[in-house]
């Protein structure tokens, strides 16, 4: 059996269908969204070229489509700061009522039994929450706690969006990194298990992608275009900022 990981779609339509085209000559068996899929310039329109792919694909939800939810609902309830809560607003202006059904029957967390690796269980940032920061930096003294009790022989998770391989005690964990919004080198990533672990990168067509998302009236269509899809945060950067704010 092989499987998809994909993470951290946030809307960019361009790279998902970029990575798809990678994910269909891998030939795999089974895609899993690994979260925060909607909020982002193309929101409807990338839930539904998930929801109509030809390969099967489970969910599981991330703090992003959780927010969305909570503004859909009323609550406003969010962890996000507030230059992002013009975007949920309008993200959750787009869905339709059977968006939002589907959003809400995403689980936390998912297992899945992949011959060639065990039992792997996919979150979006760690096995207890789905917003706790940690990088391929954070001392594992500080990370057993999290990780403690977990039975799978393998971890995926993302949030961060930002690929690592590691250990923590007994348990490998990998970060999927993200397919939208990448921090590091410009394009997309994911991951591909079985029969081996392999951290996945697709390239593809920046220019046009950004001309595509700025035609959109996301309201910060420019930002992400510029920012997250031509000229994406260092790594190097991205890693200071969250060593300040690990596990939290």
């Amino acid at each position: 059996m092989r499987a998809a990981a994909l993470y951290d779609i946030h809307g960019n339509l361009p790279a998902l269908d970029a990575v798809l085209q990678d994910v269909r000559q891998a030939r795999v068996d089974q895609v899993v969204i690994g979260g925060d899929v909607v909020l982002g310039p193309m929101p409807r329109e990338t839930l539904d070229c998930l929801l109509n792919l030809e390969i099967p694909v489970r969910y599981i939800e991330g703090n992003c489509d959780r927010d969305v939810l909570a503004r859909i609902a009323g609550t406003g309830s969010t962890t996000l700061p507030e230059q992002v809560h013009e975007n949920i607003r309008w993200v959750a202006q787009q869905l339709r009522l059977e968006d939002e059904r589907v959003l809400a029957s995403w689980p936390k967390t998912l297992s899945l039994e992949i011959r060639e690796l065990g039992e792997v269980l996919f979150c979006h940032a760690t096995p207890r929450n789905d917003t706790e920061i940690f990088t391929r930096l954070t001392r594992e003294v500080q990370l057993r706690p999290v990780f403690q009790g977990v039975d799978a022989s393998l971890v995926v998770c993302g949030h961060t969006h930002m690929q690592f391989d590691r250990m923590i005690s007994s348990v490998r964990v990998v970060n999927a990194g993200s397919v939208g919004m990448p921090f590091g080198k410009p394009g997309a990533d994911w991951l591909l298990l079985g029969p081996q672990v392999e951290l996945r990168h697709t390239e593809y067509d920046l220019t046009k992608a950004a001309e595509r998302i700025r035609g959109t009236k996301y309201p910060q269509a420019e930002e992400f275009a510029t920012r997250n899809v031509l000229a994406p945060p260092s790594e190097e950067g991205m890693l200071a900022a969250f060593t300040k704010v690990e596990l939290s």
